[in-house]
């Protein structure tokens, strides 16, 4: 057990799911070059002496117990799961579909063992210079969906600098009958924008999108359904096999039809309103997406040694 004192979580009802089934080819260059291989940036080491996987499933452990935590992987990256611990629950994917399918799938995996799940999910590819504080954060998320729990919180990082390679949130109106906060409704989302709406955006007080996010399993596929019906229609026709002998011919047969389709593109930027934003500062929040900011975290770290 990995909790820390101020973190123990008591409740059996969170879980959480570690997308770890990309195929970074952004950051192949620099992978191919530390590796030796076309190994995907989550199994690589990076920064320290663990893999991005590693880093997050430990950094999840902090809140979460290793038997209710997912890694959601792919088939042809089989090879290089050896990088994975071996405590880890994993899905494997019949082949990269996007984040979607992958979140989906988790989530009705979930569901089969605890319809009143409340979840959190992460992306494998983060550095965080203050784990512990983007996990206290993370906590606090869970207590508000303990509070409330129609809500679905993302974690928005308080920039320092108007990032044009990020999403950002713009925040809308506070949430009220929270004990912790603040939490604000979103109200919108923008994508990559230029350099002039990016310095638009940080002097606006919006917030990087870490697309972490916090939410009960239920609520998170009713979001789901309401924007991708035909997706959750395949998925729930087969989830009754989800555990069993046969779930894998089913998930290759699903997967076989399926085209590429992003959860943040396809789901939440087009229902921002059912959706909250909790700021988070002073955990440095870096997306490990480009060899720049790799070479950055790097030099940040050797710098402060």
């Amino acid at each position: 057990m990995r909790y820390d004192t101020a973190l123990e979580v008591p409740d059996e009802s969170y879980w959480a799911v570690i997308l770890a089934g990309g195929d970074g080819a952004r950051l192949r260059p620099l992978t191919h070059a530390i590796s030796g291989d076309d190994r995907p940036k989550q199994f690589v080491r990076l920064i320290g002496n663990e893999t991005l996987l590693q880093q997050t499933i430990h950094r999840v452990e902090r809140l979460v117990p290793p038997e209710r935590a997912k890694v959601v992987l792919t088939r042809n990256h089989e090879n290089f799961f050896t990088e994975m611990p071996a405590s880890a629950f994993a899905i494997v994917q019949p082949e990269n579909r996007g984040t979607a399918p992958a979140i989906l799938y988790s989530l009705l995996s979930i569901a089969n063992s605890d319809p009143h799940a409340k979840v959190a999910l992460f992306p494998v590819d983060h550095h965080f210079s203050d784990d512990t504080t983007f996990i206290e954060h993370v906590a606090i998320a869970f207590r508000a969906v303990e509070q409330q729990p129609d809500l679905i919180v993302l974690l928005g990082a308080v920039p320092t600098s108007p990032e044009v390679d990020y999403g950002w949130i713009q925040p809308g109106e506070p949430v009220c009958c929270v004990a912790e906060g603040p939490l604000f409704r979103v109200r919108r989302f923008w994508e990559k924008p230029t350099r002039g709406l990016a310095e638009q955006l940080f002097h606006e007080g919006c917030l990087w999108n870490t697309f972490v996010l916090v939410s009960e399993v239920s609520r998170l596929l009713r979001l789901i359904r309401s924007a991708m019906p035909e997706l959750c229609g395949q998925f729930e026709a087969v989830q009754p096999l989800i555990g069993t002998r046969r779930e894998g011919p089913a998930m290759r047969e699903i997967y076989s039809r399926l085209s590429a389709t992003d959860f943040s593109r396809d789901v939440l930027s087009i229902r921002p309103r059912a959706l909250t934003v909790l700021p988070v500062e002073g955990s440095r929040w870096v997306d490990m997406g480009t060899t720049d900011r790799v070479r950055a975290v790097l030099a940040s770290q050797q710098m402060s040694a």
